[in-house]
């Protein structure tokens, strides 16, 4: 997967140093399109032991993965305090997880998904793919499935399929 393009707007109140507002806001970009891609971890069963135990084993977005991040800031004064500011930066990461998550699903509308888990790793995609494919032949129970789908006895009505 790839993301082609990203935008943002953060409302900051007022900026008191927009350019390191802007990187705050991109590293908030990244952490949540990491964690909606990327980041999991993983543990051996039988030892319970990290197998993800370091930053070169651990799915983490990198520069080369991400597009140019477009940011701006909406400065509207804060009411709450005297310097009129807002935390800014923050406002990144959980937008970024809504709007990654919301694109793949929209994406794959057509082919009947409408859920994906994080992170939304190719082998999630492929699996909500073919859970869609099995709900589709289940709607329509007069038809067979498709010559090499297997469909899991989990997604049959009743543990099986009507037949023709």
């Amino acid at each position: 997967m790839q993301i082609v393009r990203y935008a943002a707007v953060d409302d900051v109140g007022r900026a008191i140093n927009p350019l390191i507002l802007h990187g705050q806001t991109h590293g908030g970009i990244a952490q949540g399109v990491g964690q909606a891609l990327l980041e999991n971890s993983y543990y051996e069963p039988e030892t319970e032991q990290l197998l993800a135990a370091s930053f070169m084993d651990y799915g983490m977005p990198r520069a080369d993965t991400l597009p140019l991040l477009a940011t701006a800031l909406s400065e509207v004064p804060a009411p709450s305090n005297r310097l009129r500011v807002r935390s800014g930066g923050e406002g990144g990461t959980t937008p970024a997880l809504a709007a990654v998550i919301n694109a793949i699903v929209d994406a794959l509308a057509e082919l009947g998904v409408c859920h994906i888990e994080m992170p939304a790793t190719p082998e999630r995609v492929w699996h909500a793919i073919r859970a869609a494919a099995a709900r589709r032949i289940l709607i329509r129970p007069m038809l067979r499935p498709p010559a090499g789908i297997q469909i899991p006895t989990s997604y049959l009505a009743h543990g099986e399929i009507n037949r023709v």
